[in-house]
Parts: C-alpha cells; sequence; structure tokens
C-alpha cells in the first residue's frame, strides 16, 4: 500500500510542506510545516500551518506525529504550533514531534550561540530518532533515514516509495542543498545523494525547498531516482565525489546568508515554541547579532 500524500508549498521560503496518510485509516504524519514570519515587523503569524489544518479537517486525517528533517536555517517550524491546535480538535490527542536524534548537539550550539538557556529546549521533541528507525503510519511502514551533509542531524523519512528528503538533494535543475553550515559536509552530501540515488528507479523523491530557475512551470515537489541519475545538475550519474566537492564549496562561497538564519533557528531548536517573555512587557525576544565594518570602539 502506498501512501496519500498532499503537498503545500509555501512560496515566499519556497518550503514544501507535506502531510503523508494511510488511506485507508486516516492515520497521518506531517512533514517540515511552516510559521510565517515578517522581518520587517517580526512578526510571527499561522497561515501556512492553518491551510495544514484546514486539509487535515477537510479530509478526515488523524495525524499522529509532526516530523522534521532537521533544524532549518530558513523557515520557522510550525511543530509546537501544530501539536497544540491538534491536542484540541483530535480525539487521539496530541501528535509527537519527532527529528533526527543528532538534534541535541545542534541544540548546544546554537543554545550557547544565541544565549538561551537549556530549559527553553531539553525535551521539546518527543522523539529523537535513530539512524534506520522503522515506525507505522496506520499500516504503512516507514523509516528514518539519516542523511548528513546539510546538517549533521539531517533525517529523511522513507515511506513506501517515497522518501521525504528535506534539503538533501533537490530538483534535477537546482541540484542539492548547500553544505556550508555548521556541522555541514560537501562529502557528506555527496554520500546522502548517491544514498537515495541507490534506490529503485521509480522512488519518488520529494523535496523540501524548490527554487524553480527561469522558464520552469513553476515548483514541482518531486522526481523519480530513475530521473535525478539522468538528469540532476549535481549529482547524476557520471559525477565524482571529487566534481561534486568542488562544485559545492565553489556555490556555497558565493551564497549569502539566509535571510531568516538567527530568527529560525532560536525558534527551531524549541521545536517551534516560541521564546519564554521577558522584562517589563513581557516581549519575547530574539537574538540578532550585529556585524561591524571595522573594529570595535
Amino acid at each position: 500500500m502506498e501512501p496519500e500524500v498532499v503537498e503545500l508549498f509555501e512560496p515566499v521560503t519556497g518550503t514544501w510542506q507535506y502531510i503523508v496518510a494511510d488511506p485507508a485509516n486516516r492515520a497521518a504524519v506531517i512533514i517540515d510545516s511552516v510559521l510565517d514570519y515578517n522581518p520587517a515587523t517580526a512578526t510571527i503569524s499561522t497561515g501556512s500551518a492553518d491551510a495544514l489544518l484546514a486539509v487535515i479537517a477537510d479530509r478526515n486525517f488523524r495525524i499522529e506525529m509532526i516530523l522534521e528533517t532537521h533544524a532549518h536555517a530558513d523557515h520557522m517550524t510550525a511543530a509546537s504550533y501544530l501539536q497544540a491546535k491538534l491536542a484540541r480538535s483530535q480525539a487521539s490527542g496530541p501528535p509527537l514531534i519527532g527529528i533526527g536524534k543528532r538534534i541535541q548537539q545542534v541544540q548546544q550550539l546554537f543554545g550557547q550561540k544565541y544565549g538561551i538557556e537549556a530549559h527553553e529546549y531539553a525535551g521539546v521533541f518527543d522523539k529523537l530518532w535513530e539512524d534506520d528507525e522503522e515506525f507505522a503510519i496506520g499500516a504503512l511502514r516507514a523509516r528514518a533515514v539519516h542523511l548528513p551533509g546539510h546538517t549533521p542531524d539531517h533525517m529523511g523519512y522513507h515511506v513506501g516509495n517515497n522518501v521525504f528528503v528535506g534539503d538533501s538533494i533537490f530538483q534535477v535543475d537546482v541540484g542539492s542543498a548547500r553544505a556550508d553550515f555548521p556541522g555541514g559536509n560537501a562529502e557528506d552530501i555527496f554520500r546522502s545523494c548517491r544514498k537515495l540515488l541507490a534506490l529503485p528507479g521509480d522512488t519518488k523523491i520529494w523535496v523540501g525547498h524548490d527554487y524553480p530557475p527561469a522558464g520552469r512551470d513553476g515548483p514541482r515537489p518531486y522526481a523519480t531516482v530513475a530521473e535525478h541519475r539522468q538528469q540532476n545538475k549535481h549529482v547524476r550519474d557520471g559525477v565524482s565525489r571529487d566534481e561534486f566537492v568542488q562544485l559545492r564549496q565553489d556555490r556555497d562561497r558565493g551564497l549569502a546568508e539566509p535571510k531568516l538564519l538567527h530568527q529560525a533557528l532560536q525558534i527551531n531548536i524549541r521545536a517551534g515554541r516560541l521564546p519564554a517573555p521577558r522584562g517589563a512587557g513581557d516581549d519575547r525576544l530574539l537574538h540578532v547579532p550585529i556585524k561591524l565594518d571595522g573594529e570595535a570602539w
């Protein structure tokens, strides 16, 4: 039995949100949800997550887990918001929030960087996946797959003839995810991509983002393994590890940091929970580092 997949594209950050369901009993998971954020006004809103909730209600899905592929650096996760909303709306209670076990080292790294106390992120994820750990979505069998390279904690989720790969391999005309974040590694991402491309040719690879190049007819959620092996601009058959590493490192040197890097990481290591109120006005604060053009005075 193959899953029922619903994909919703969030165009501001180019993120694909997914619902993956057992078509018979309506058990489902959410993968890589999005909170909307306006950096000009520092306002978080929930339109993209509410679109998921509308689909869930319309199709009578029962959400058992909310899955993250990694701690994203380009958008905020809606995992905790969705967990709270679903706890009130479904009789089965709140879904678990799951992510790969290496999130703990990522939390420690960025908790220290941004001055976040450990109690604000400790235990916020309900399930930490082991590599290749199997789990169920209703009667469907699924598996958590370690796909390092973009980040060290990065996981994919293999369900039937489908793999939800987050920021590892991208669409064939985009190539692959950047590998210059802390703990990222171009050789690792090459190995992760080739691991995916060793799957049967008709396996669907569902990407975490899409950035359609000029001339393409909009964002696409997946391509098959066979299409990637023939066409992927970075990791198609015939591209060596050394060629890929050189290409990826050259490309990464020219990339700007993600626009929401600091805001996203501080929310995402908390599994989407908001910072605790602080100060006389009970404001919720995020830290944004400043850069100096010259020496400090």
